[in-house]
């Protein structure tokens, strides 16, 4: 009888330890340091003008592999300092992502993001784009420009930051009002939640409610809200999207999607980010909750 509360009090204590790992600390815990100790990155390709989504091929036609896993091509991602405090420069020339290596449930996130000066093909012409990644499962290169995992996309782009994103056959529903054109939220009571992404009529893109974005150059505050299905982007302390019922589609069935990895976006322009903290939500607090009701 003793043998067997030992292995009992053996496997809960290990159940939990597993199911810890998707919680973030209740106090705020720093993600970067100068050695990217919890992260790990993948590069896909340096995309050309007129990319379609396949799978780029050589001059004679065959499959060209991408990049892969942990090999930091053209230097893509490194650490710089500024007063003793680590930002991660991110060049953009290939496309990409570094992704942490525990995933995260019920937690607000807060980073600070600026743009740098360089932008490559295929968007040279276009604004400079990145973006943070969450609720990130599955293998790299899932989406159209086989760069990253399924997921959904706090968008980080000029003018733009606080747009949602579908990644890979993700779905969600956001508090948002039809005009011409994409969606646009309201981030307030008065407007139905509208579904977009992979099984519904609407593609998956929405406009954030107003552009909080600072000049170029200076600092923006970016926070994420997630609890349970449930979402807010924030930028430069302003909600600007409102979202629930997060979710993707496999095999025609649909899935939860509540938890996963973060993912911070190379994506054809230099970006830089720092202050990248996380801590765990017990409960969605009053002021955020009071989104999500009628």
């Amino acid at each position: 009888m003793k043998s067997k509360n030992g292995l009992l009090l053996v496997l809960l204590v290990g159940a939990l330890a597993g199911l810890s790992a998707f919680y973030p600390k209740n106090d705020w815990e720093n993600l970067l340091d100068k050695d990217l100790s919890k992260w790990e990155m993948y590069l896909s390709y340096q995309h050309k003008v007129g990319y379609k989504g396949e799978v780029p091929v050589d001059a004679d036609g065959t499959p060209i592999q991408p990049i892969g896993y942990n090999k930091n091509t053209s230097n893509v991602f490194s650490i710089v300092e500024e007063n003793g405090e680590p930002i991660l420069r991110v060049s953009g020339e290939i496309y990409g992502c570094v992704f942490t290596k525990q995933e995260f449930q019920n937690y607000h996130l807060k980073l600070k993001v600026k743009w740098g000066d360089k932008k490559w093909e295929p968007r040279t012409n276009l604004l400079k784009d990145s973006g943070v990644l969450y609720h990130s499962i599955g293998e790299s290169g899932k989406d159209y420009w086989r760069a990253w995992m399924l997921g959904q996309e706090f968008q980080i782009m000029e003018g733009h930051m606080g747009d949602y994103w579908t990644i890979a056959s993700s779905a969600i529903d956001i508090r948002a009002y039809l005009p011409e054109g994409n969606m646009n939220t309201v981030a307030s009571a008065n407007q139905p939640f509208l579904p977009l992404g992979k099984g519904t009529e609407r593609s998956g893109y929405c406009l954030r409610s107003e552009d909080r974005e600072k000049p170029h150059g200076e600092w923006n505050e970016i926070e994420l809200i997630c609890f349970g299905d449930k979402s807010l982007h924030i930028v430069n302390g302003q909600v600007v999207m409102v979202l629930q019922n997060s979710r993707y589609v496999e095999n025609g069935q649909t899935i939860p999607l509540t938890k996963g990895k973060l993912q911070l976006q190379s994506e054809a322009a230099e970006v830089f980010y720092k202050d990248v903290k996380i801590k765990n939500l017990p409960e969605l607090p009053k002021q955020y909750a009071a989104y999500f009701t009628k």
